[in-house]
């Protein structure tokens, strides 16, 4: 969400084959934002620890949410 690029974002986790999980974001971008997968994956590896930074990102135009405003993560995979 630090991102100056990045409007909203959810974190869930995934499976993988080796690893058990793997992070992964569904983000948001701002409006005239333009920014790639990889763009993001290598700027949170600089900014965050390494166990924190998503590997997978994937771009949407919104998130499933509840009528309070809440994230729904279990509809995101």
């Amino acid at each position: 969400m630090s991102h100056p690029a990045v409007s909203l974002a959810a974190v869930v986790g995934v499976p993988h084959e080796s690893h058990g999980g793997e992070i992964k974001a569904f983000v948001i971008l701002s409006a005239g934002a333009s920014l790639t997968e990889d763009e993001l994956v290598a700027w949170g590896k600089e900014q965050m620890a390494g166990y924190k930074y998503p590997r997978i990102v994937t771009f949407v135009e919104s998130l499933p949410m509840t009528a309070t405003g809440k994230i729904l993560k279990r509809e995101l995979r």
